[in-house]
């Protein structure tokens, strides 16, 4: 299974950054040692690292606690409030992605019906 630090460092400098953090502040919130935070966050040293490492992160960044094992995973982040999954078990992985494309689709058809409606509006004309 292939692992992708970069995309792990890319979601936690994104998160710090909307926080308005420094890797100080995230290392005490966590409680994970700020040189592996800065080594998570620059990608100097890729190494597994433990799922309580990657789930204090998250959970200090106000993440679900499965968020940053999703990102390293190429897996879609559960969402907050989610109960905890399997990660590994591909069919929840794959079932995931089909959730969310299918969500993306409702919207992408809803946003059609409405400007539908507007067009079959305007033929109309004001006096019909």
């Amino acid at each position: 299974m292939s692992e992708d630090w970069a995309a792990v460092a890319k979601a936690i400098n994104e998160r710090v950054n909307e926080l308005g953090w420094r890797q100080r502040e995230l290392a005490e919130r966590s409680q994970v040692s700020q040189a592996i935070v800065r080594e998570i966050q620059n990608h100097t040293v890729e190494r597994k690292r433990s799922d309580r490492t990657l789930e204090a992160l998250a959970l200090a960044l106000g993440f679900h606690a499965q968020h940053l094992h999703a990102v390293l995973l190429g897996r879609i982040p559960p969402a907050l409030g989610r109960p905890r999954e399997d990660l590994d078990d591909a069919n929840g992985a794959r079932l995931a992605v089909i959730e969310e494309r299918l969500g993306t689709i409702t919207d992408q058809l809803a946003e059609l019906k409405a400007d539908l409606a507007v067009l079959m509006h305007r033929d109309r004309g004001p006096g019909e």
